[in-house]
């Protein structure tokens, strides 16, 4: 996917995803202490929104403390479900490119917290009104109904959030992260992959916990237009194989090596089914290699998958910038 290639640059998704590249190399916050403050008060955060403003922002940053044992309660939800929960101890910060959630409004409207933050792509929202602070991101607006830049600075903003509360420094990564991240999206991707996958009924997505799988799945139905489904773990070994197809694909994203085999054993030999794995290193699958770059490589495992569902929608031939249905801001507040 390479700018200066029309079949590309005529579509304002693919621009947006390649502006990734210096959104990520130019990427500062605003001053944090303010939720710092907050968040060293209460030793508890919650992520919360709706889409891909939560999905691998929020997971992703969970990921990350629970992996480094990090002194913070972090949790996730939707916020209609969040509005269930007593959320008075905690710092809560809600993601809203719009800024206009209808959800989160309503969660910020009625729900109290110790401190309530806002994660925008402009100012002056309802969501900012009914924030103690609100950061804006440096993205700038998305033409495309799929959100792609943005979610990659949300994660980088909650990331740097998370790097500050403990005292850290990882701007330094950035450069490097910037590299890699042109290198995934200008990489091409064998014909003969994107042919099973966009040939196919369904697309599995298995993988961690950690948002890659399941954003990926959500922008499979927005940029190809096919249906999908996220297998957590090894939920495509635990039952579901009953029901698949021969005509179905599973990417499968950094596997654990311990369970290939079995990934194998079920899908492939037993199903029949193709899996094309996605990963830094060579697997028993076809695999579309990418580079690694320490505390970062889940960043890169989704601009990966980026890369292919752009070739999927355009092998399908479908209009990558306007879904028929979907809607740039899920459910939008009209007071």
């Amino acid at each position: 996917m390479k700018s200066v290639n029309p079949k590309y640059a005529n579509y304002a998704l693919c621009r947006e995803m390649l502006e990734t590249v210096e959104v990520i190399r130019n990427f500062k916050t605003a001053d944090l202490s303010k939720p710092v403050q907050s968040m060293k008060k209460t030793r508890k955060l919650f992520l919360t929104g709706e889409g891909s403003s939560r999905i691998f922002p929020a997971k992703h940053t969970i990921n990350i403390i629970q992996k480094n044992n990090f002194p913070l309660t972090v949790y996730t939800e939707g916020s209609r479900q969040a509005a269930e929960l007593k959320l008075n101890d905690f710092t809560v910060f809600g993601a809203s490119n719009s800024g206009k959630t209808n959800e989160l409004i309503s969660l910020f409207k009625n729900r109290p917290s110790a401190g309530k933050f806002a994660l925008t792509a402009f100012r002056e929202t309802p969501l900012g009104d009914l924030s103690e602070d609100t950061f804006v991101l440096s993205c700038g607006k998305e033409k495309a109904v799929a959100a792609t830049k943005s979610v990659i600075e949300q994660a980088l903003f909650y990331h740097h959030l998370i790097k500050a509360y403990i005292g850290a420094d990882c701007d330094k990564s950035l450069s490097d992260l910037a590299d890699k991240a042109k290198e995934v999206l200008e990489m091409e991707i064998e014909p003969a992959m994107v042919d099973i996958i966009a040939n196919s009924d369904m697309i599995y997505f298995a993988g961690r916990n950690n948002g890659v799988s399941e954003e990926a799945t959500l922008k499979t139905n927005e940029i190809t237009r096919k249906k999908s489904a996220y297998l957590e773990g090894t939920y495509a070994v635990h039952g579901i194989e009953e029901v698949m197809t021969d005509r179905e694909v599973v990417l499968l994203i950094d596997p654990y090596k311990e369970e290939e085999e079995k990934f194998k054993e079920v899908l492939v030999d037993g199903v029949g089914m193709p899996v094309i794995a996605i990963a830094s290193r060579d697997t028993l699958f076809p695999t579309i290699r990418i580079p690694s770059l320490c505390c970062y490589d889940a960043y890169l495992q989704l601009l990966a998958c980026w890369n292919i569902l752009v070739e999927v929608g355009m092998a399908a031939g479908v209009d990558l910038d306007h879904p028929t249905r979907a809607r740039k801001v899920g459910n939008e507040f009209k007071g």
